[in-house]
């Protein structure tokens, strides 16, 4: 018999075996059990001796184990490994058989993760063959000791890929080396398409070999790819040639790194291309001759210096001119000119392909160290000036290099590669600040660190940008800058915690460069951080000023900060286009979250931004303080007179206790549907007087749909006042309530219970119970929660009320 036939017959009789099999003990669990000790039959022992043949040569088996009946097909899927598990989905959906309950299974054997309470879990085949690839990749998982996850037949990587949404790239850049290998070429294609999200946690330092595999990755997948966000997680010290380069290649700029292979989907034509006026001038600006790190370190310390004693030292000192003079004369007549030392002759750039040898920075700035000691001796008696603040550079243990020599001195130099310098049109150093502050006006890139960029090409570009507690540095800031003045492409941009300081102003002045490119797409934009060189308020209204066509704008300021530490030197404030007294013109915004500092609020600043957003339709604040009930009262006004597409509004974390009146005004209000005062302390004043208001206004109130009440210590008294906005007399459309920490008992909740039985209301949809007293009484609580269910959707939790001793003492 020829061999393709042997294997037909084996197939068939497998799949008999198992079809007679699964016949019998089905037959046999129909009848009368009968108990006997001697343990489990024989057919289901059987049954699963075939059902794991059949599992164990599914290369040659599949197709008939796909004809199998549904009821065989079912018995048989829990016992194959997750590659045919995975590939039998689409038959088994054909035959009304679900994996899910198998996937779970999988994921709490072998996973042993709990997934978040916060997670809705869809799908469980795709969140397991997403996190086995990460596993794989890491090499934190071994396939060869499950039987589940072994199969040679099947490449672990690639057949998982295509479930892949999410990637996450931790630490010294795990797997980034692994998935630009030719062997790994069809993942790595299959992942350009699949993948939508590329985030990055806790990085540490690099080598160069992982930065280029990195550099072909991005390329791949944000290029060539479907990723459209990027986010990068907790890097406390982040490295700026790493920063730099994803930076640059989530703008859609591409250059192969030195050694590198070139890109073989963008063929020659795509290689030859020069960029367009409006990919690289509008970023880059005249491109200048490039000077190496430590030369621009030396030239701008030197113009530092200089200038800070031309503004210490008196004009009409004539000692002091005449040692300057002869200083100067000394340093000509020896031949160690320090400005031809410092800024070496153009021949020098004029050549691309010659290349510095490596000892020349250390030796150029050695040199320029022991002259500058040994000339500037008679000029000791001239007031020094304030030694600048130095950076120090952060090396990894492995990347960690010995100082030795004149390469010491280098090093020191390259210490101060956040500190910019550039050259004026007539060859003369600018100030640090002059450069720092000019560099979005068109200078050289190169000069902080800035790839040449008018030789990349541009390609696609992502859409998200997220940076979570990454703090950037004047360098990586003016990097950001530059890239987000003509990034089109972006539609939301995640700023939180990155310590920006004064460089908030230039991230203004890029959004708005931004805001005037045509095509602009920015649409969300999401900044928090613990200090701000402007209050809050200042701050919305220039972002608002800035990005007329923004809808979501979320902004958080922790601390209140009078004095800001700039980044450049002799920084005198924000600058005048700004911050301004004139009106903020119409604007788009949809959605406003604000966090406040602790102070008072101005409330007139407030209302400026509101009066200028018609189209609002989602207002949230948090901790706001404003100086009276009256200024709270003119915010509320404006909100009615202005915002006319208000749906909901949040207060949290608000004093609102002196505000009874303004509270019941917004219940009143006939456009929102939805409002939410979490631990506002509504009820920490006249609750016996307050509660029966706030109940009548709420009857009377046919819009809002859900009232969100947590941490006001409402109990039970409180609970059983606000069930009869439920009354049959109510003309209220209320359908979600949330009553979670206030306070509440298992008897009042049982009688809250009762009387929307006796009132006959039907359903009115979600009531959330978190963090209340309802341990006290088990018993009384499952009898509350039993009898809610009837009328409403029940969300509670087993929480320990013996942590909230305090506040059960102050409302005895």
């Amino acid at each position: 018999m020829a061999a393709p036939e042997a294997w037909r017959a084996r197939s068939c009789w497998f799949c008999e075996v198992a079809a007679a099999t699964t016949m019998e003990a089905t037959s046999r669990e129909a009848a009368p059990a009968k108990s006997s000790a001697s343990g489990p039959s024989a057919p289901p022992a059987l049954f699963e001796l075939c059902g794991r043949a059949v599992s164990a040569h599914m290369g040659v088996l599949e197709s008939g184990v796909w004809a199998l009946p549904g009821p065989i097909l079912q018995s048989i899927l829990p016992l194959l490994n997750i590659y045919y598990l995975e590939r039998i989905e689409e038959t088994a959906l054909k035959k009304g058989l679900s994996t899910q309950a198998i996937w779970r299974r999988l994921w709490d054997e072998l996973m042993k993760t709990r997934p978040s309470s916060l997670e809705s879990v869809t799908c469980w085949r795709a969140k397991f063959m997403e996190a086995f690839f990460s596993h794989v990749l890491r090499g934190t998982i071994d396939v060869s000791s499950d039987r589940r996850l072994c199969d040679q037949r099947f490449s672990p990587l690639l057949h998982s890929s295509r479930h892949v949404r999410q990637l996450t790239i931790c630490n010294m850049l795990q797997g980034a080396t692994e998935l630009v290998a030719e062997p790994n070429r069809r993942v790595l294609e299959t992942l350009a398409s699949s993948l939508h999200t590329l985030k990055f946690r806790h990085l540490l330092f690099s080598d160069v070999a992982a930065q280029q595999s990195l550099r072909q990755l991005l390329h791949q997948l944000i290029h060539h790819g479907a990723v459209s966000q990027v986010s990068l997680y907790s890097w406390p010290v982040p490295e700026s040639a790493l920063f730099i380069l994803i930076l640059t290649m989530s703008a859609g700029f591409w250059q192969p790194g030195p050694g590198g292979p070139p890109c073989r989907l963008c063929g020659e034509a795509s290689r030859g291309r020069a960029p367009s006026r409006d990919e690289g001038s509008l970023l880059l600006g005249s491109r200048r001759p490039r000077r190496d790190a430590a030369e621009r370190c030396a030239a701008a310390l030197m113009a530092t210096r200089r200038k800070s004693e031309a503004k210490q030292m008196p004009r009409a000192a004539t000692a002091t001119r005449v040692t300057r003079r002869s200083t100067q004369e000394s340093l000509t007549a020896g031949g160690t000119d320090l400005k031809r030392e410092l800024h070496p002759p153009a021949t020098s750039h004029e050549a691309p392909g010659t290349k510095r040898p490596p000892s020349a920075p250390a030796t150029t700035s050695s040199a320029t160290s022991s002259t500058s000691s040994s000339k500037r001796g008679p000029a000791s008696s001239a007031p020094q000036p304030k030694p600048l603040k130095r950076f120090k550079r952060a090396a990894g243990k492995k990347g960690a290099r010995t100082r030795q020599g004149s390469g010491a001195e280098s090093e020191d130099l390259y210490d101060f590669v956040f500190i910019v310098a550039g050259e004026k049109e007539d060859g003369e150093e600018m100030e640090i600040g002059e450069v720092a502050c000019g560099a979005l006006d068109g200078s050289d890139p190169s000069c902080i660190g800035l790839p040449a960029l008018e030789a990349s090409q541009r390609f696609r570009s992502i859409s998200t940008l997220e940076l979570f507690t990454v703090p950037l540095s004047t360098e990586a800031a003016l990097t950001l800058c530059h890239l987000l003045s003509s990034w089109v492409s972006l539609e939301s941009l995640t700023l939180s915690y990155n310590g920006l300081g004064s460089n908030i102003f230039r991230l203004l002045d890029s959004l708005r460069a931004l805001s005037g490119q045509a095509g602009c797409r920015l649409r969300a934009l999401h900044l928090s951080d613990l200090f701000s060189p402007l209050p809050i308020l200042e701050l919305t209204r220039a972002i608002v000023r800035a990005l007329p066509l923004l809808r979501v704008l979320s902004i958080r300021v922790d601390h209140p900060s009078q004095r800001d530490n700039p980044a450049v030197p002799g920084n005198a404030g924000p600058p005048n286009h700004i911050v301004g007294d004139e009106e903020i013109p119409e604007n788009c915004l949809e959605q406003l979250e604000m966090g406040f500092p602790r102070g008072a609020q101005p409330a007139p600043l407030l209302c400026s931004v509101l009066k200028a957003s018609g189209s609002l339709q989602q207002l949230s604040l948090d901790s706001a303080t404003f100086a009276s009930p009256q200024d709270f009262g003119l915010v509320l006004q404006t909100l009615k007179e202005y915002n006319l597409a208000l749906k909901r509004l949040s207060f949290h974390d608000m004093n609102l206790a002196d505000c009874q009146s303004e509270v019941l005004f917004l219940l009143q209000n006939l456009t929102l549907q939805e409002i939410t005062f979490s631990f506002c302390r509504l009820f920490e004043k006249r609750p016996a007087q307050f509660l029966p208001e706030m109940v009548t206004a709420m009857k009377g109130n046919s819009t809002l749909k859900g009232l969100r009440l947590p941490g006001n210590r409402l109990g039970n008294a409180g609970l059983l006042a606000l069930a009869d906005v439920f009354s049959e007399d109510s003309s209220s459309s209320l359908c979600q309530l949330d009553i979670s920490s206030n306070c509440i008992k298992p008897d009042g909740l049982l009688e809250f219970a009762k009387r929307l039985e006796r009132w006959g209301r039907g359903a009115f949809g979600h009531l959330r119970l978190f963090q209340n007293w309802l341990d006290q009484d088990a018993v009384t609580a499952r009898e509350a929660i039993r009898r809610l269910r009837a009328t409403c959707h029940v969300v509670s939790d087993s929480w320990d009320s013996s942590q909230a001793f305090a506040d059960y003492v102050s409302t005895m």
